[in-house]
Order: C-alpha cells, then sequence, then structure tokens
C-alpha cells in the first residue's frame, strides 16, 4: 500500500514539473514576443536586463550571471556597444579589465521593453480573480526562491 502511494506523488511531482516547465516556457514565449524592436536579439536583451537590475560588472561576471561562455559575452557586448546601449568604461581597480553599463540610450531601451511586457502582463493578470491573482503572487515567491537556488 505504501508504494502504491509513493508512486502516485512521484507521478503527481513528475507531472507538476512538467506542466510547470511547460508553462514557464510558453508565458516566457509570449513576454519575450512583446520586444520593441526585433534588431536586438534575446540574449542581448537579456544581458541588458542583468546590467539594469544588477548595475554595471565586467565582462566576465556578465557572461558567468548569463550562463554563457566569456568570448560569447564579448560578441553580445561589442554589439550592443555598437547600437549605442552599453558603454565600457575602466575598471576601478583592475587596469586588465572593463565595466560595462548601460548607457542613457539602452535604459531607455530596456524600460520600454520592460514596460511592454508588464503592460501585456497587466492586461492578462485583469483577466483573472482576485484568488487566482493571490495564487499566482504565491507561486511567483516560491518559482523565485527555486530559481535562486
Amino acid at each position: 500500500m505504501r508504494y502504491a502511494n509513493y508512486v502516485s506523488e512521484t507521478e503527481r511531482d513528475s507531472n507538476l514539473a512538467s506542466r510547470l516547465r511547460v508553462s514557464v516556457v510558453r508565458l516566457n514565449r509570449r513576454l519575450r514576443a512583446q520586444r520593441t524592436s526585433q534588431d536586438v536579439s534575446l540574449t542581448q536583451v537579456s544581458a541588458l536586463s542583468t546590467l539594469h537590475k544588477c548595475g554595471p560588472m565586467s565582462p566576465g561576471k556578465l557572461a558567468v550571471k548569463e550562463g554563457v561562455q566569456p568570448p560569447s559575452m564579448t560578441r553580445v557586448i561589442s554589439a550592443l556597444e555598437e547600437l549605442g546601449y552599453v558603454e565600457r568604461t575602466p575598471h576601478p581597480t583592475d587596469g586588465r579589465q572593463t565595466v560595462v553599463e548601460l548607457s542613457a540610450s539602452g535604459l531607455e531601451y530596456v524600460r520600454a521593453v520592460i514596460s511592454a511586457r508588464e503592460a501585456w502582463l497587466d492586461r492578462r493578470l485583469a483577466e483573472l480573480t482576485d484568488k487566482e491573482r493571490d495564487t499566482l503572487s504565491h507561486a511567483a515567491e516560491i518559482i523565485e526562491r527555486m530559481a535562486e537556488q
């Protein structure tokens, strides 16, 4: 009897994991579709968002936060610099490094992207009941905690 309960709990957890994964991927896809410009790749938007959230940092630290190899991040930064969205400045204590930060244009772009995505999400949330929004608020806390681990 215990084994049967264990299997059903395992199946339930597996089903939850699958449903959650698919739901998060679909929601992310819909949010990404709200970009204001197709000239900037999703990788570039992600790097800009990280700089917006975390502030100026070295290219190496940005690569780590984005989960990409440093040479890839160097290409991303170069493209963003060419667009005028980021600026490189000398590192204050290590002359061998630079610090990457959002330019005024980059900040404006990030705010426009965030605004478009949040406006879309606000419209979807307005269609839900108060109870559903409360449930999502609690789920967002849990998902954030999971993502940070």
